[in-house]
């Protein structure tokens, strides 16, 4: 008997006590004083069983045949089952039977059966309590930036970084693979945005390289502004970068990565998907549209915040990368183990003056001085000499010290002066 049927015996009882009256006994169960009359009328005839539902220990008219259910876990048991790692959550199952196996079932009643089958257990993880923070309200205000590296293809490929952006506001993502987190693997990434929503208001980053650094000790002189060359690029269309200072700072995005983690890496694997080639095809085809159809929420200011190009910027002369070098005597500049050679002009840089050498992504140089184009043509590096061996050092016998002899004891040198002096008279006379 359920709780409210026990409750209802219970008050029925002190009826028939005589310790209650009917009509106080319909307020006690909450039905009307017609309903409590037939009430009492079947716990007289029958006592407490009488009130007990007369489906109770029925199957229901609504459940599903047998069959039904029995084919429905062998194919989640084949095709959608596994390890921990492996297999299909209830939602997601539930989302491949009906697209696949053209099998319509509610993932709450799939995941009832799979728990009474034992093909999915519930894993709760305790973590600590934090305080999440309140979506931008518009569209475009912000966007956070992130990769994953992950085993995305198993054993089919190698492990590769899927950098995605996720709108702070909607949710709304899109995102490509690469074989690591770099520059131009930021770059394709922000440009698909770009063509398909427009120019961010603002990035929130991590604390990689890539987006941000530390200010050099010139910087903190001159309290110039530190830029990479992603983050020149950003600032070129007016995007501003925001480094968070820790993972539970951009949290969304790292959901995100879970999300991914685990229903992408399983439809990758359904297709038999184990390169970076076919994986970005199967995201720009189809992935990206069917997650953001299920999981993008409304924003909650209907303003879109993202901005278009401005007419007179390109794209592909803002994504290069920049450095300076210094022309030499010659007008020659060097550049990655290149020799530049300037097309010398009479408004040209002079000798020793400092250049910009922007390269893109396949190799093209562009050299600029003072925002002008300047001709240059590639020349062979300088041959230098071969170094010769040198023939094998002799090194130089040091003179041999020669002993000091000592006189004799009978030796003039020690006899007395007076001894072997000349007469006097010889010194007198001289």
């Amino acid at each position: 008997m359920s709780g409210r049927e026990l409750r209802r015996v219970a008050v029925l009882g002190r009826v028939q006590a005589g310790s209650l009256s009917l009509g106080a006994a319909a307020t006690l169960m909450g039905v009307s004083y017609r309903h409590a009359k037939r009430l009492w009328a079947r716990y007289r005839r029958g006592g407490a069983a009488a009130l007990k539902h007369g489906n109770a220990g029925r199957p229901s008219n609504r459940a599903s045949p047998r069959a039904r259910r029995t084919r429905v876990l062998a194919l989640v048991r084949k095709k959608y089952g596994g390890g921990v790692d492996e297999r299909f959550g209830p939602t997601l199952a539930a989302e491949h039977l009906a697209s696949e196996d053209e099998v319509v079932v509610h993932h709450e009643t799939l995941r009832r059966w799979m728990l009474e089958a034992g093909l999915w257990q519930r894993r709760r993880k305790s973590r600590a309590h934090r305080r999440r923070r309140a979506r931008m309200a518009h569209f475009g205000e912000l966007v956070q930036l992130d990769g994953s590296v992950h085993r995305w293809f198993e054993d089919r490929g190698p492990s590769a970084c899927l950098l995605t952006l996720v709108d702070d506001a909607t949710g709304t993502t899109r995102g490509a693979f690469g074989p690591q987190e770099t520059i131009w693997h930021a770059v394709h990434v922000l440009r698909q945005w770009i063509a398909a929503f427009g120019v961010p208001r603002a990035l929130y980053t991590d604390w990689k390289n890539v987006y941000v650094r530390k200010p050099n000790a010139e910087e903190r002189v001159t309290g110039a502004a530190p830029l990479t060359q992603f983050g020149r690029m950003c600032a070129a269309l007016q995007i501003h970068i925001i480094a968070a200072s820790s993972p539970q700072a951009k949290g969304r995005i790292e959901r995100n990565h879970s999300t991914h983690q685990d229903r992408l890496v399983k439809k990758l694997r359904r297709r038999g998907v184990g390169d970076l080639v076919a994986a970005n095809a199967f995201l720009t085809e189809t992935y990206w549209a069917d997650h953001n159809a299920r999981f993008t929420i409304p924003a909650a200011s209907t303003e879109d915040f993202h901005l278009p190009v401005p007419a007179r910027v390109s794209l592909d002369t803002v994504f290069r990368l920049r450095h300076v070098r210094t022309v030499g005597n010659d007008w020659v500049v060097q550049y990655r183990g290149r020799y530049l050679q300037l097309t010398r002009l009479s408004a040209g840089p002079p000798a020793r003056s400092r250049v910009d050498i922007f390269e893109a992504e396949n190799g093209t140089l562009e050299v600029r001085y003072r925002g002008r184009r300047l001709a240059w043509t590639s020349i062979a590096p300088p041959v230098r000499p071969t170094p010769q061996p040198s023939p094998p050092r002799v090194q130089a016998r040091a003179p041999a010290v020669q002993a000091r002899m000592r006189p004799a004891i009978t030796h003039p040198w020690r006899r007395p002066f007076i001894e072997h002096a000349p007469p006097l008279w010889q010194i007198i006379k001289t």
